[in-house]
């Protein structure tokens, strides 16, 4: 190949990986998708600057970040994860962005570990259906919510051509959870439902729950 030939390459290939980089400007991916999630969820459970939060079951922390954005320095984002791994990488996530408004928490798998009253709104996306002692972490779950602080459950109805879950009540069906399920349980710890979306996103509803006062 000759010198204009090579050339004319290189500028067909720089040409090439600039089109796919506005196309990617363009087109919502994984990060633009869990943005429009959390705005969706924002907006459903009233949050404001100096709203605390709860993101149970955090996995990377991206929901627990873009969180930290909407409730802002006067506001709290607790990220609880039970796996050690991802513990560490959340909490070198927060420390490499210094998110002082970020509490990562070690939680178990009967308990949030978060303080009595401590929360507005908690949420849990896709972990509901993973909880093995649901009747003893819901209690915990309404223990850190604040009188009138909100519930949100974002799950998916159970999948048998999925792998199973081990060491979950049978009543699930399978892997993921059925919406009616959900309502039951969460109502028996003492919470109430407030709204239900069926079209959450893809295949996921959302229901929120609110914990009445005395």
């Amino acid at each position: 190949m000759n010198r204009r030939g090579w050339l004319m390459s290189v500028l067909g290939a720089i040409s090439a990986l600039l089109f796919c980089s506005f196309l990617g400007g363009l087109i919502p991916g994984p990060a633009a998708n869990q943005r429009q999630e959390i705005a969706r969820l924002a907006e459903l459970m009233q949050w404001k600057a100096g709203t605390i939060v709860a993101d149970i079951g955090a996995g990377d922390g991206n929901y627990s970040f873009a969180a930290a954005e909407i409730v802002g320095p006067t506001g709290r984002v607790y990220a609880t994860e039970i796996d050690t791994d991802k513990l560490k990488q959340i909490r070198t996530e927060v420390s490499k962005r210094k998110l002082s408004n970020v509490i990562v928490v070690e939680g178990a798998v009967d308990d949030t570990k978060l303080p009595t009253e401590c929360c507005d709104a908690i949420f849990l996306r896709h972990v509901y259906h993973h909880l093995t002692e649901p009747v003893e972490f819901d209690r915990n779950l309404v223990r850190s919510l604040k009188p009138g602080g909100h519930l949100a459950i974002i799950d998916f109805p159970a999948h048998e051509n999925l792998p199973p879950v081990e060491g979950v009540p049978k009543n699930r069906g399978g892997h993921g959870i059925p919406q009616k399920v959900v309502v039951e349980e969460l109502t028996s710890a003492g919470l109430q439902v407030e709204k239900a979306v069926s079209d959450w996103s893809q295949n996921d509803y959302c229901v929120l729950f609110v914990k009445r006062g005395p």
